[in-house]
């Protein structure tokens, strides 16, 4: 596990061993930093995966397009096989820069997962459903993070209305709220392109369906109600089933946060028990950067933190 990079880089880098047969590594932003060689490996390797899931064509947008705005705003998460080597699922989210109640805030857009189909039921969707997320709310010193995802699969559309908290639509007692809202009409107005979301589409303020939604370069990645996963929770299907229309080709916006319940949640009942160990180093490193660092810096009055200065000497 490389802590160095995880700890003092701007930036999050993270490699640890997901299951005893497979090994993750966590890059934040790799356009800002990492080298031309590293990039064009990174990228081969997330187009191996999607190639597996997509027989029929290849997706020409957003990160595997190797479109370099993109490489610069999004966190990818890579699965291997320790003993080949060889790129087994990815899951690319990106952070969205938005504004909400007057002030700049950052959040962090669910993205594409993929798996390799031989790969599956190997007990590390873990990794690729939460661990990142996980990781920023830790950074950044367990302050909410707000998150969004665009989906029409039953079984995501009720992960992630069950994993995170405040997701509208999703849970059943959740309802509209203004952030909701604003945070979703920035993203649709402004950042729509982020998940291949073409500017004919249309969408609902008021259910938060998105309506021809397939038609900004995820053409390639619309499914039929029957093909899709379902959840186990039938609620979700059906909600899925009423609302969208999959010959169309609608999907939904889901807006959230991860909060310390969520957070707790997932820490206790996702990650297994093999790997808490391994990951609890990287865990108390990243705590003590967020929270303990700044702590003992700001209460040091004999040195300068920030925009404070240090008291006068008598």
């Amino acid at each position: 596990m490389n802590l160095i990079k995880s700890i003092f880089n701007e930036n999050l880098y993270l490699r640890f061993s997901a299951t005893p047969e497979t090994e993750a590594v966590i890059i934040e932003r790799p356009g800002r930093w990492m080298q031309a060689d590293a990039l064009s490996d990174l990228l081969t390797d997330l187009r191996t995966v999607a190639q597996k899931n997509l027989p029929a064509g290849t997706l020409d947008y957003g990160v595997l397009g190797g479109d370099k705005d993109r490489l610069r705003s999004c966190v990818i998460t890579m699965v291997y096989e320790k003993k080949t080597g060889e790129p087994i699922a990815f899951n690319v989210l990106s952070w969205i820069p938005l504004v909400l109640h007057g002030e700049a805030v950052e959040l962090l857009h669910l993205g594409l997962v993929m798996i390799d189909p031989d790969a599956r039921s190997k007990g590390f969707s873990w990794v690729l459903y939460g661990l990142t997320c996980f990781m920023f709310y830790l950074r950044g010193g367990l302050r909410p993070i707000w998150i969004s995802n665009v989906t029409q699969v039953p079984a995501v559309f009720g992960l992630v209305s069950q994993n995170f908290s405040d997701v509208f639509p999703g849970h059943p007692d959740v309802r509209q709220s203004f952030e909701h809202l604003a945070l979703a009409r920035q993203i649709i107005g402004e950042h729509s392109h982020v998940f291949g979301v073409g500017s004919d589409a249309v969408f609902s303020e008021d259910t938060f369906v998105i309506e021809n939604a397939y038609t900004g370069g995820s053409d390639n990645l619309k499914k039929t109600f029957d093909d899709c996963a379902k959840h186990r929770d039938q609620k979700f299907n059906d909600v899925c089933g009423g609302q969208l229309d999959y010959q169309r080709g609608d999907d939904f916006l889901q807006i959230g946060q991860l909060t310390l319940s969520s957070a707790r949640d997932f820490a206790f009942k996702k990650i297994p028990k093999r790997s808490i160990a391994a990951l609890a180093t990287s865990f108390a490193f990243m705590m003590a950067q967020a929270v303990v660092l700044p702590a003992m810096h700001w209460l040091d009055t004999s040195r300068t933190y920030k925009n404070l200065r240090p008291a006068r000497k008598k």
